[in-house]
């Protein structure tokens, strides 16, 4: 059986991808996971006893910093506003190896408690049995079986939401935009699903879309979010782009050469089910 003992670099950057995208699913922010990164590698590098599977050490360790940093004092407590994950580019450094999730699966994963979170991405992502994840989360093998079927049973409707074509979803991604920024209302009610959710984030700060302040709630129905956008000022969405974020299509909206707002859809039986408007600047500074 090969067993590390010493602070072996390469078998710690076999794991790095694993590693960071773990943590970014876990957290929502690359500058996050990044950190976990770096703290994983310090406690390999301080670790005492021979270690027999490097890869399930190392994704343990990152998962309890991550459940460190979700429990904390100063998340518990963050302003309970609309919030989206950091997009990454398909092509991002670190994700090369990882599966990609798109937006609104990750935002599923937002709304789990941090134990279910842990248990559904160790279970269905990185593999791990209920024994493993029974010891990292301090529970019994059947409070970790229960865990993974409240999580399962929370995302089971973006599960379901049928995958459109890229051509497809670029094509609804563009009339959507169009649609908005000229305040068409009937292209809106063709494209929106009666029952669509709108999530917008504009960060901490919060922003204002002409008379319309960032929605600090998810908003829902087809009604509402025509009314939202039409009322917002979003002329400025001229400059609007194709790129390639967390593995599907979505527009970024420039303005004066910096991004403004990144969007994302999410699709079923060709109606947009679901918008996701990163506007955070914090969270787009890597797409200029």
């Amino acid at each position: 059986m090969d067993v590390t003992t010493d602070p072996d670099t390469s078998t710690f950057e076999a794991q790095r991808d694993a590693i960071k995208a773990l943590a970014y699913r876990m957290l929502g922010d690359t500058a996050s996971a990044e950190d976990i990164v770096q703290d994983t590698w310090l406690r390999w590098c301080r670790r005492a006893e021979p270690v027999v599977d490097p890869r399930a050490y190392l994704l343990t360790i990152a998962a309890r910093l991550c459940l460190n940093q979700l429990t904390s004092a100063r998340v518990r407590h963050e302003d309970p506003r609309a919030w989206l994950p950091e997009p990454i580019a398909g092509e991002a450094a670190g994700f090369e190896l990882a599966e990609q999730v798109s937006m609104a699966f990750l935002v599923a994963l937002q709304r789990l408690t941090p134990a279910e979170r842990a248990v559904l991405l160790l279970h269905e992502v990185f593999d791990f049995g209920h024994a493993e994840i029974a010891a990292l989360l301090d529970k019994t093998e059947p409070n970790t079986r229960q865990l993974l079927k409240r999580a399962r049973d929370a995302v089971a409707d973006q599960r379901r939401i049928a995958t459109a074509s890229p051509e497809e979803h670029r094509r609804l991604l563009r009339a959507f935009h169009s649609a908005a920024r000229t305040g068409d209302v009937a292209a809106l009610s063709s494209l929106l699903a009666d029952d669509a959710l709108l999530i917008t984030d504009g960060g901490t700060a919060g922003v204002r879309s002409g008379r319309v302040r960032n929605l600090v709630r998810p908003l829902r129905g087809a009604r509402k979010i025509t009314a939202f956008l039409t009322a917002a000022d979003t002329t400025q969405w001229a400059d609007a782009r194709d790129h390639m974020l967390n593995g599907q299509p979505a527009l970024v909206v420039y303005r004066e050469g910096r991004p403004l707002a990144a969007m994302f859809l999410a699709i079923a039986d060709g109606r947009i089910v679901q918008i996701f408007l990163q506007a955070d600047p914090e969270r787009l500074r890597h797409l200029a």
